[in-house]
């Protein structure tokens, strides 16, 4: 069979690129082989016998300590990343998953690429873990968080910080990548930015991202909103300001259920004829988390479990990437609907921006302390 009947033929179904040979070397770093090394990996003993399982995770992420998870030589490319930690430590530390922040480091930055809470990155904000089934996010039970963006490096380095007020035990993770030779020219590198307002103001866009230049792609949103107000909260536009726009942008969404590709308030009634929004998860849009109470882990007898709103929805621009050539800035409008049409909100509105560009990258605004962090 000729390349090009292959090729046309692949483009038909991708799993034939799998019966194609490809350059590369696969590679992974884990507590098992923490340096990526070739014949490296299980070489740690247990009660068991040598290489039976003898480091199978970092044992304790001390409060305070940043603690390096992979510091390779490329040139490669990250194909996989996978992690599991608990949500909790004590009654008086539930929220883990906004307290250890990833902070990705590309061919020998001082800033970092990606800056994110571990749960916020895999779309799990407010300190809560859900599932999630979508193309390059993937949670499953139990809070077993999986990520498959492409992410090319000539070097890279990845931290795990601890800024949980208490020790952390047992963090399982495996970073799976392929060694090459070079990397195409022109490659990006891939970008993550988590953000927060604890209170927006009415009438001024909330921002998901801004001081963004050079060339490069938008490729996601994850949007962790707390309803600070009561009736629907989903009016407001998603505006991608392109390439020097300045009062109005060039792309646009008619709401914000409409941009996580739902409609109508994904609303469901049941036979009282009350709405109630149903999750959902889909390949490049979902809606996964809704609730109205605190979890388990942060519960206690001594408190109204009764919280306001959270939501958490996902949009990926995967098959639709928002080019830019010189600079990029995305909002998002915080407009209600109440008895008298549309109205100015103010909510809780955390987010996390992803984006593939050119090095370098303006250094990201400060990601706050984790009072700042902390869910309501």
């Amino acid at each position: 069979m000729q390349v090009d009947s292959l090729g046309a033929f692949s483009a038909r179904n991708p799993l034939d690129s799998l019966a194609v040979t490809a350059p590369g070397r696969t590679r992974c770093v884990n507590a098992e082989n923490p340096t990526g090394g070739k014949g490296t990996a299980a070489t740690a003993a247990s009660a068991l016998g040598p290489s039976r399982k003898g480091s199978p995770c970092i044992q304790t992420v001390k409060a305070g300590e940043s603690v390096t998870l992979m510091n390779v030589d490329g040139p490669g490319v990250i194909r996989h990343i996978w992690m599991t930690v608990t949500d909790r430590t004590s009654p008086t530390g539930p929220n883990v998953l906004r307290n250890l922040i990833l902070e990705f480091y590309w061919d020998g930055e001082e800033t970092p690429s990606v800056q994110c809470p571990i749960g916020d990155f895999f779309c799990c904000g407010h300190a809560q873990a859900c599932r999630v089934n979508s193309m390059p996010v993937v949670v499953v039970p139990n809070r077993g968080f999986n990520c498959y963006f492409s992410m090319p490096f000539e070097r890279a380095r990845i931290v795990l910080r601890n800024d949980h007020n208490e020790d952390v035990p047992a963090f399982f993770y495996q970073i799976d990548y392929t060694e090459y030779d070079s990397l195409p020219a022109g490659t990006m590198r891939f970008h993550a930015q988590w953000r927060r307002e604890r209170v927006t103001e009415p009438a001024r866009d909330y921002v998901v991202l801004d001081g963004v230049q050079g060339r490069g792609a938008y490729i996601g949103t994850y949007l962790a909103l707390t309803a600070l107000e009561s009736r629907w909260w989903g009016e407001g536009e998603v505006k991608m300001y392109i390439d020097g726009d300045d009062q109005y942008p060039t792309w646009c969404s008619t709401g914000a259920e409409d941009y996580f590709g739902g409609a109508w308030s994904f609303a469901d009634f049941d036979e009282h004829g009350r709405m109630h929004e149903q999750t959902f998860c889909a390949p490049y849009v979902g809606f996964p988390f809704y609730s109205q109470r605190l979890a388990s882990h942060r519960e206690s007898a001594y408190w109204d479990v009764n919280t306001p709103v959270t939501r958490g929805l996902y949009r990926w621009h995967i098959p639709d990437p928002i080019y830019f050539e010189h600079d990029l800035r995305v909002e998002w409008q915080q407009i209600g609907t109440e008895e008298g049409g549309n109205f100015e909100r103010q909510d809780d509105v955390a987010s996390v921006a992803y984006w593939y560009q050119l090095e370098p990258h303006t250094p990201f605004t400060p990601i706050g302390d984790r009072h700042f962090r902390q869910p309501r």
